[in-house]
């Protein structure tokens, strides 16, 4: 398999997994703070929220065109991320699984469009989807699976 699919199948496993994370938790837990001033709700926006905007970064490289065009600058983390949980606020739990399980689509949908050398380890492509999707996934899985023992959900 390709190093390309390798990556690809990972982030679908591990949005996968994310999910499984999740599973169970009811309005209440969605909204309970406990990631410093975060959620889950928060997280599952952030991580949407990423996709969404990074996207049609993939979508241009697919096109042959650089991923960034505009200047547009991600030096700012904390404060993208704050955004992204920001703008979902106040969206219903269930539309925001909804959109997470929408933009995901969208990101490997985008992502599958890149040519195979566009996705050598550390080259931009890869950069975006191993850090926008498996990575994102993965460690805020962890986080919530460990944030549900301490709290025996």
């Amino acid at each position: 398999m390709s190093a390309k699919q390798d990556l690809l199948n990972d982030a679908i496993n591990e949005h996968r997994a994310f999910h499984e994370s999740i599973h169970g938790l009811n309005e209440d837990h969605m909204r309970e703070v406990w990631l410093g001033t975060w959620c889950v709700r928060d997280i599952v926006a952030h991580i949407s929220g990423w996709q969404r905007e990074l996207g049609p970064a993939l979508e241009r490289l697919a096109r042959g065109e650089p991923p960034f065009p505009d200047a547009r600058r991600y030096d700012d983390v904390d404060g993208w991320n704050a955004r992204f949980a920001d703008a979902q606020r106040e969206m219903a739990v269930a539309d925001l699984l909804l959109e997470l399980d929408r933009v995901h689509e969208q990101f490997m949908h985008a992502a599958a469009q890149v040519p195979e050398e566009r996705y050598a380890p550390g080259k931009t492509a890869w950069k975006i989807v191993e850090l926008n999707s498996l990575q994102h996934y993965r460690d805020h899985a962890e986080q919530i699976r460990g944030w549900r023992a301490s709290r025996d959900l």
